[in-house]
């Protein structure tokens, strides 16, 4: 059976909203390695699993599938926000 990660889609450096960042994420793990194809060069290998990537609402739901799909998984938990406050006058200190 595939394992598979379950995390929440972090915020994207390039934007200031927070859409999507509280959806879970239950990704496949990588069984076997990468091998360079011939003509193109591009990495890739027979196994699409690792190519599929699945959203969830909530971290229970994605814990529902993952149980009734059978598959092992491990959680990765969100990373803590970090605010960093400041005034605008800082910036001329």
């Amino acid at each position: 059976m595939p394992a598979a990660r379950i995390y929440q889609r972090p915020k994207n450096a390039m934007q200031s909203g927070r859409a999507r960042t509280d959806r879970w994420v239950v990704e496949f793990e990588q069984t076997e390695r990468q091998i360079p194809d011939p003509l193109t060069g591009w990495a890739g290998h027979a196994n699409t699993d690792s190519q599929v990537r699945m959203t969830f609402p909530t971290l229970e739901a994605a814990r529902a599938y993952a149980d009734r799909e059978g598959l092992t998984y491990h959680v990765v938990p969100a990373p803590e926000r970090k605010l960093k406050l400041q005034a605008y006058a800082d910036n001329f200190r």
